[in-house]
């Protein structure tokens, strides 16, 4: 059984769900009611939520759910392997996962579990920004990594 809670942070109030024990999603939403009830994992997460953007964690430590192809799977390790405060480029990752940019892209695009999963570290070439489909967009990404104070080119 699914169960959410809702928590506010500094790009927006974002909606945690789990399933059974491990984090299946996180988005952004303009609801503040949560469903079911604050299990284990839920809070655990909404704590480390909590320290990280109080700036006391730099990595998440969370049972995440399946990734849905073995593809998704080496990309969300490719991404919880690139340190705080760090960035890679979409084709350093499609060259780590034998891949193209455009798939590291749309799999980041299609990330379940963003700010868990960092696909905010993952920038265009060059160090350019790049695309965030989370929360307002290029806005967000902005403001995550100016929050770990990564040194990327953020306002090109």
């Amino acid at each position: 059984m699914i169960s959410s809670a809702v928590f506010d942070c500094p790009v927006g109030r974002l909606r945690v769900a789990a399933d059974g024990d491990a984090l299946c999603a996180i988005d952004w939403t303009l609801s503040d009611r949560s469903v079911g009830s604050l299990t284990p994992i839920l809070r655990a997460a909404l704590d480390q939520l909590d320290a990280y953007f109080a700036g006391r964690l730099s990595r998440f430590d969370l049972p995440l759910a399946p990734a849905p192809s073995v593809f998704a799977h080496g990309l969300r390790e490719a991404m919880t392997a690139i340190p705080f405060a760090s960035t890679a480029t979409y084709g350093e990752l499609a060259g780590t996962l034998g891949s193209t940019a455009r798939a590291v892209g749309a799999g980041c695009g299609a990330n379940p579990l963003p700010v868990v999963v960092p696909c905010h570290r993952v920038v265009a070439a060059g160090g350019r920004l790049g695309g965030y489909s989370g929360g307002g967009g290029a806005v967000t990404k902005r403001a995550l990594l100016a929050h770990e104070q990564a040194q990327v080119a953020l306002f090109q």
